[in-house]
C-alpha cells in the first residue's frame, strides 16, 4: 500500500442514506432526518436525488457528539 492509499484510508467516512441513518437510531424516523438536512440541522449532500449523510454528522447532530468509533470507543 503506498501513501496515497493510506491517506484516503484515513480520511474515508461512512456514508448512509436516510432510511440508514433513521435505522442506525431508534426512535428517529426518515421524516425527521429528512427535515434536518433540509434546515442545515445536520450536514448532507444531495447526490442525484438522494441525501447521503455522514455517520459522524448525524451523532453530532442528534446527540451533539461523535460516535464511539469516531473518539477511541471513549463514551
Amino acid at each position: 500500500m503506498n501513501i496515497e492509499e493510506v491517506s484516503m484510508e484515513l480520511t474515508k467516512r461512512r456514508m448512509m442514506t436516510i432510511g440508514e441513518a433513521a435505522h442506525l437510531i431508534e426512535g428517529i424516523t426518515e421524516y425527521r432526518i429528512r427535515t434536518m438536512c433540509k434546515s442545515g440541522q445536520l450536514r448532507a449532500f444531495k447526490a442525484g436525488n438522494k441525501y447521503l449523510i455522514a455517520e459522524s454528522d448525524l451523532y453530532k447532530a442528534v446527540f451533539g457528539t461523535s460516535s464511539d468509533t469516531d473518539n477511541g470507543g471513549a463514551a
